[in-house]
């Protein structure tokens, strides 16, 4: 009995038995949980580092999926980062009992739980600034932690999409603020497709822009994106999910947001901010969610705001499903990289772009879209789709391009990038921390593809 004791004790150490307590956890118990975490349920957890702090401390996040390791091809990517402020608390909170909740979920087999791992790989951060928290007050508005140790304000501090050319050339990565880089470094790690910063202090979902020059983005007192449908459908998914947020004026400070959304210019304008440099130049969809009145909520209020936020955590993932995914082959059937993937009538400041996979992501509401795909050497493919509802089903449409060489003579369409910077930055998906790439869940389909596009080919 004492030997099968000893063989058992190892899963009563690793296992967790009791939830997760509801209190603001010190950044060393953050790891530790995070690790725990990993060590316990290593077919959907792991933990990695994106870099560290100005102080030194590690940047944690921990990866749920069916695939927690390395992507794998037609599975999007989802993120959520909190305390980028460091006195801006409750994030911290929400997103260790998401990850309670969800892995308690999967290991119970609830359906909600095991469709979400099973369908999308979710990374989670829940500290990018675990300096200010260390330095942070607990007053409910008004206290030191907001800045990182160097007293700056990470939400002012990423590359700016409107800031000129002059000012656009002083950004220079080594110059920014480590927590800064190394979320710049993960963003070049994995082709991100949806991603929610929590922030506090009031009761709003908040989409991009943050900033505007005056151009044609400005639109009644808006600055506007491409995919402004899309923000205010996933601001909404938020505010509607949350316990009050779409009332508008739940702080009772005097702002009013109509359906607890608003365009981040038209709230106030903003040069630096993370959100639009995620949207910008990491193809990626992120708003921000201010999730409390009170930057530094009393402890006792905590289960409260859990139960609160929790619905709207969860739906709100599940919008990374909405649109339309797939790969660009080219005339080999082989998947190319940088292929652009426009739609029409979305003029993005910098091109969305098929990754090193060959794939792309676009995020789009039920409807009717052409998409005119490019690469040098093929023809230009403009095709129409009709996009269903995905998130109810956990999947976008999938739908690959097949390109088709082009005659030597041949004129070829160049897109044209909108683009008040000097450059947009196509250096994403290096081979990074996160691991490799899976072994594609489209393989026979692929294999399939490049036949055909080699017997076409010949044909031609």
């Amino acid at each position: 009995m004492s030997s099968l004791l000893l063989l058992l004790l190892p899963l009563f150490i690793l296992t967790p038995t009791t939830a997760l307590e509801f209190r603001y956890h010190r950044n060393g118990e953050i790891e530790k949980y995070l690790r725990d975490i990993s060590t316990s349920n290593p077919d959907i957890a792991h933990v990695y580092s994106i870099g560290r702090s100005v102080r030194g401390q590690q940047l944690w996040v921990l990866v749920l999926s069916l695939s927690p390791r390395h992507h794998s091809i037609g599975i999007p990517e989802f993120k959520y980062v909190a305390n980028m402020h460091g006195n801006e608390v409750l994030g911290r909170v929400l997103l260790l009992q998401l990850i309670d909740d969800l892995v308690r979920g999967h290991r119970n087999k609830e359906a909600w739980s095991v469709q979400l791992l099973n369908s999308t790989r979710i990374h989670i951060l829940p500290t990018m600034n675990p300096d200010g928290f260390d330095d942070a007050g607990t007053h409910c508005q008004f206290s030191q932690g907001r800045f990182n140790h160097n007293g700056v304000d990470l939400n002012r501090n990423f590359p700016d999409a409107f800031a000129g050319k002059r000012q656009q050339g002083q950004f220079v990565e080594e110059t920014q603020e480590a927590e800064v880089r190394a979320v710049i470094g993960w963003l070049r790690s994995e082709t991100f497709v949806l991603s929610a910063n929590l922030h506090g202090g009031a009761l709003v979902a908040s989409y991009p822009y943050d900033n505007s020059n005056g151009g044609s983005e400005q639109v009644g007192g808006a600055s506007v994106t491409p995919d402004n449908d899309v923000f205010v459908h996933l601001a909404k998914v938020y505010s509607y999910n949350h316990g009050s947020m779409h009332r508008g004026d739940s702080c009772k400070d005097g702002l009013s947001f109509n359906d607890g959304i608003t365009n981040g210019y038209q709230w106030y304008a903003l040069k630096g901010g993370m959100q639009d440099y995620n949207y910008v130049w990491a193809q990626c969809l992120e708003v921000t969610l201010e999730v409390s009145c009170c930057k530094f909520p009393p402890k006792d209020q905590l289960p409260a705001l859990w139960t609160e936020n929790r619905e709207a955590l969860l739906a709100f993932i599940r919008q990374v499903h909405l649109g339309v995914k797939g790969r660009v082959f080219d005339s080999f059937g082989v998947p190319v990289q940088n292929a652009v993937v426009e739609v029409k009538g979305r003029s993005n400041i910098c091109l969305f772009r098929t990754d090193k996979h060959g794939e792309y992501y676009r995020l789009l509401l039920p409807g009717n879209y052409t998409f005119t795909v490019t690469y040098p050497g093929h023809q230009v493919l403009t095709e129409t789709l009709d996009v269903p509802h995905g998130p109810d089903r956990y999947s976008a449409l999938k739908h690959d391009f097949l390109l088709r060489r082009a005659a030597d003579n041949s004129t070829h369409y160049t897109p044209t990038e909108f683009s008040p910077t000097p450059t947009c930055n196509y250096t994403l998906n290096v081979e990074g921390r996160c691991g490799a790439v899976a072994t594609p869940t489209w393989t026979g389909v692929s294999a399939a593809l490049g036949l055909w596009a080699a017997l076409r080919f010949l044909s031609d």
